[in-house]
């Protein structure tokens, strides 16, 4: 009986698989801020904020909500919301089911400007990401993500 799955070195694809995540994924969030800033003066970070607010119910999230879903801080999250806020793209409220918490909220020039920044987000994940998957199977690709995610140590069973 050999040493458990885990203690096993790498064979010659899983190295190189595990070498080329960490600098795929920079240049990814690189090429994806690059591209929303130059076209749209809008960062990745701005544009997920708003993104994940236009997908919640009456447009509007709680502060630590929005930080989980964006995978930051709340601190970070609230910077971010603090700058959309200038530009009147997003509003703070106070939670109406707990006073001591703020809700981040999409305004209608929040939604206008996440529609205009949309095309050419897309373009950009297509470009750099997208269109280097070929056959890939997307939906285990993704459910293997997904997992990663969410910390899950654990591989599907099976």
């Amino acid at each position: 009986m050999g040493a458990p799955r885990r203690e096993q070195p790498m064979n010659a694809d899983e190295e190189a698989l595990v070498r080329a995540l960490q600098p795929a994924m920079r240049e990814l969030m690189r090429r994806w801020d690059a591209d929303l800033v130059t076209d749209q003066s809008l960062s990745i970070t701005e544009y997920s904020v708003l993104m994940f607010l236009s997908e919640a119910p009456s447009r509007r999230l709680g502060m630590s909500e929005l930080a989980r879903q964006c995978h930051q801080s709340v601190s970070a999250v609230s910077r971010t919301v603090g700058r959309l806020e200038r530009d009147d793209l997003v509003r703070r409220e106070q939670c109406s089911t707990d006073a001591r918490s703020a809700e981040a909220v999409l305004t209608d020039a929040g939604l206008r400007r996440l529609k205009k920044a949309w095309p050419v987000h897309l373009r950009s994940m297509r470009r750099s990401f997208l269109d280097h998957l070929g056959e890939v199977d997307l939906p285990t690709l993704t459910a293997a993500l997904r997992r990663m995610a969410d910390g899950g140590d654990h591989p599907p069973a099976g």
